[in-house]
Parts: structure tokens; C-alpha cells; sequence
């Protein structure tokens, strides 16, 4: 069995490349870098060629020191990739935040399929990737029509690294209107558009593409023959060592620029798609419920300028004055995408408690989602909000049920990806557990859903 996998983690964010240790499924070295927009050319565009020589550059450093016995990838989703004939970039990869596509949002709308069929809530900007491909098809036509390949972000990395063109349903089932999950096939979207003859062909998440090219293999010093995974879509990413280890129902939050919730075995509910309520398709190919909201940038909106600190003092004055931040700081996605934020009955007066009260604001946002979603049994918290304890009990007090915070960092999306490689079902990891036992941390969380409830009814 193989054991150390270089995982190349591009969030929207930063990007990194990890080498996982899975015997101990932790990571073992990393290098990180910003993933910065490019605002030349026709619109805003991720930086490719930069990210490229950093994945280069970071796969040759890590081996001089290291193993590396195979490549995953793992990115964010709502991104795809049009290649022309020869594998260049028949147009700059598309930011998703770019306002582009709205231009022709009436257009898309009267093409794209039902909530009912795809499990893709209408998002704005690029966030539904037909909705981006449909733009670039009617606003670059020149361009477009020189495409011969469509895959998405992770696959276009996997295809780099081994010269094989695929595309995987993490990432085609990620609010992308492109993919039916009960179908297991393209949308009709992709039909009535003329699309299927350029989508590269469907693999498993966990298909081996074949060996790393042999250019590349000199360029890192890999061993010529190192395996390269197809690649996973990152929250999905975080959901498999617990797809594979734990028994249902059970939920997984994974935290990052987006905290995604996903359930698994919950309870029946019907999904309301302008709540940012979702299907995603894990990695076996099965549809789960999900939901969304722009955290991590929240997070830093209300944090701006102010030290994310805060001590016991600072989080029993938030409890006693009923300090609270209400929704919604990004508008346009998440629950409560028409309401404007606002602080009751006032700004927090210090760094610590402010810090305090927006670590509440997200864990109550995040109970809204697994309300949402119908999530049962314990809740599993991936990523940097894991570390945050305040952000956990509130989110244990608000949903009523247990919540098991991986602070250890031994899933979540690179550990995740590495287990592409690996056919054997990882432990799951004993961490942290927060039990639902604090009444003044349930009160302010009952109090937060009341004000949240009048707002909602005076809009």
C-alpha cells in the first residue's frame, strides 16, 4: 500500500500542496501560496500559469526530502476549464465571482433546468458553472468555438500532471446545473446546449489517470512512474474518511472561504433552493443534501481591522448582554441571502468581543444549514473553524445534538483526497467532542433565531 500522497489543495482562497502520511493521516509537509484573481484580459481569472509553477516548484521540494509515491487533487468547485485542440486555454478560467454572467441571467434562466432534476440552486455570478459557460459561449463565441475539451478544476490539474483528459462527479454535481443526480449523467442543460461532445469522459474520483508525465517527472525528480488520481471536489473531499468510517446519520461541516454542510442519513426534508440548499454527489456517486454560506469571508468582513482574540470574560459578556450579529454579511447566498446585517442592541465594544460574537453568528448560520438539511447524530467540523471553540459549543448548544471538532487537522479536504489512493477505510479519528449542555449558550442562540425570524417577516 502506498502511504505518502502529494495533494495539490487549491482552495478559493490559498492554494497548497501536502504530502499526507496516511498510516498516521496527517500531513506531513505543506506549502502554501495565496490564489490570487488576474484582472487582464476579457474578465477576472485565476492566476493558472502562477499556480502551476507553485504546484512545480512545491512537488520538487517536497521530494527532495521526501517520498512522494502518488499525486491527488483536490479543489473548490463552481469552476470549469474550456481547452482548445492543443490543451491551451481556449479562454482565462473564469472567477466565479465575476458578476459576468448575471448580464445574461434572463437568457440562462429560460434554458437551464429545474431545481427538480439537477439539485442546483440559481446562484449568482459564476456560481452555477453552466451559468458560466453559457456567458462565455454568448459573449466570446470566437473563443468558445475553438474549445474541443470541457473538464472541471480539479480534473484540468489531474490532466497537467498525466495528459488525461476526465471529468468527475464531485465536481459536476456541485450546483454546477450540469449534472442529475438521480440520472447519474449530464443534465438536459448539457444536451440542449450542444456541450456533451466536449465534456471530457466521466472516471471515479479515485480512478488512477495513469503515470505523471514524463516532462514533469523531470522536472520534479518524481519517479517517473508515480500515479496520478483523477481528484475530488474539496468539500467532498472532507466528507470521505467519514463516508468510509462512520456509520449513518452524522453530518460533516467543512470550513474554509465556504463552510459547507452536508448529511448524511438524516432526516427527510425537502430542500428549498432559495436557501442555498443543495444536492452535492459525493464521491461513490450518491446525491447528498447540502448547504452553504460564504463563512470564511464573513468571518474576515467582521474581523477586518480587528484582532481575532477573545478570552472566558469576553464570551460570558456576549452571553449576558445578548450581543449578537445577524444575517446576513455576504448577501446573495446562504440562508438568509436578502437580509442585511446588523448588530443587536449594539457593536460589540471590544476586539475580544467582537470575535466572540462572530464566531456565534457562523455557528448559529452553520445550525440553520443542518436544520436545513435535515442533518442527524453528530456533527463532524473539518477546517480552520474547528480550532475555534466558541464557534463549536455555540454550534452544539444550537443544533442540540454532538459535535466532534477534527482540531487536529487529521481529515478535512487533503487528508481526504489522499485516501483517493488508498482502498482501505481510515479509523475515525477520536477528537474533541462538545455535547449540547450549556443553557445560556442555548438561550442566545434561541434568542439570535427570534430576531432572525422578525427580520425574515419584514421583508
Amino acid at each position: 500500500m502506498m502511504r505518502q500522497v502529494a495533494v495539490i489543495d487549491i482552495g478559493k482562497t490559498n492554494a497548497k500542496v501536502a504530502l499526507v502520511d496516511l498510516e498516521h493521516m496527517r500531513e506531513i509537509a505543506v506549502r502554501t501560496r495565496p490564489n490570487t484573481v488576474l484582472r487582464d484580459g476579457p474578465y477576472p481569472h485565476y492566476d493558472i500559469e502562477g499556480l502551476w509553477s507553485f504546484v512545480l516548484e512545491s512537488l520538487a521540494a517536497i521530494n527532495r526530502d521526501q517520498v512522494v509515491e502518488a499525486i491527488a487533487v483536490t479543489t473548490h468547485g463552481a469552476t470549469a476549464v474550456l481547452l482548445d485542440g492543443q490543451g491551451n486555454l481556449a479562454l482565462p478560467v473564469l472567477d466565479y465571482e465575476h458578476a459576468g454572467p448575471d448580464t445574461l441571467a434572463a437568457e440562462y434562466d429560460a434554458v437551464r433546468p429545474p431545481f427538480e432534476e439537477t439539485g442546483s440552486p440559481r446562484l449568482p455570478s459564476g456560481l452555477n458553472v453552466g451559468a458560466q459557460i453559457f456567458w462565455q459561449m454568448q459573449t466570446f463565441p470566437d473563443e468558445f468555438a475553438r474549445a474541443a475539451s470541457i473538464v472541471m478544476y480539479a480534473q484540468y490539474w489531474s490532466w497537467r500532471l498525466s495528459g488525461v483528459l476526465a471529468n468527475e462527479v464531485t465536481s459536476l454535481g456541485c450546483h454546477t446545473d450540469l449534472w442529475s443526480p438521480s440520472a447519474r449523467d449530464y443534465s438536459s442543460l448539457v444536451d440542449r446546449q450542444h456541450w456533451r461532445k466536449l465534456m471530457a469522459p466521466v472516471r471515479q474520483a479515485s480512478d488512477n489517470l495513469g503515470p505523471l508525465l514524463p516532462e514533469i517527472a523531470a522536472k520534479t525528480g518524481l519517479a517517473s512512474g508515480t500515479p496520478v488520481y483523477c481528484g475530488i471536489h474539496d468539500s467532498n473531499a472532507s466528507l470521505l474518511p467519514h463516508l468510509l468510517s462512520r456509520k449513518p446519520p452524522f453530518a460533516v461541516v467543512s470550513t474554509g472561504t465556504w463552510v459547507v454542510s452536508m448529511a448524511v442519513g438524516g432526516r427527510a426534508v425537502s430542500l428549498d433552493p432559495a436557501r442555498d440548499t443543495l444536492i452535492n454527489v459525493n464521491a461513490l456517486g450518491d446525491p447528498v443534501p447540502s448547504a452553504r454560506f460564504m463563512g470564511g469571508r464573513e468571518f474576515e468582513t467582521i474581523m477586518s481591522g480587528h484582532e481575532a482574540r477573545w478570552d472566558e470574560a469576553d464570551q460570558e459578556s456576549v452571553l449576558s448582554k445578548g450581543v449578537m450579529l445577524l444575517p446576513a454579511v455576504q448577501q446573495g447566498s446562504g440562508p438568509f441571502a436578502a437580509l442585511r446585517s446588523k448588530w443587536i442592541p449594539e457593536e460589540p465594544a471590544s476586539d475580544g468581543q467582537r470575535a466572540v460574537a462572530a464566531s456565534f453568528y457562523l455557528a448559529l448560520m452553520t445550525a440553520t444549514c443542518l436544520e436545513l438539511i435535515g442533518a442527524d447524530g453528530p456533527t463532524i467540523v473539518e477546517g480552520p473553524f474547528a480550532r475555534n471553540s466558541a464557534f463549536v459549543r455555540m454550534l452544539a448548544a444550537a443544533t442540540g445534538r454532538p459535535v466532534v471538532a477534527d482540531s487536529a487537522g487529521s481529515t478535512g479536504t487533503s487528508v481526504g483526497a489522499a485516501l483517493l489512493v488508498s482502498a482501505k477505510p481510515p479509523v475515525a479519528p477520536a477528537s474533541a467532542l462538545n455535547r449540547p449542555d450549556e443553557d445560556g449558550w442555548k438561550r442566545y442562540a434561541n434568542a439570535w433565531r427570534s430576531a432572525v425570524s422578525d427580520a425574515m417577516a419584514r421583508i
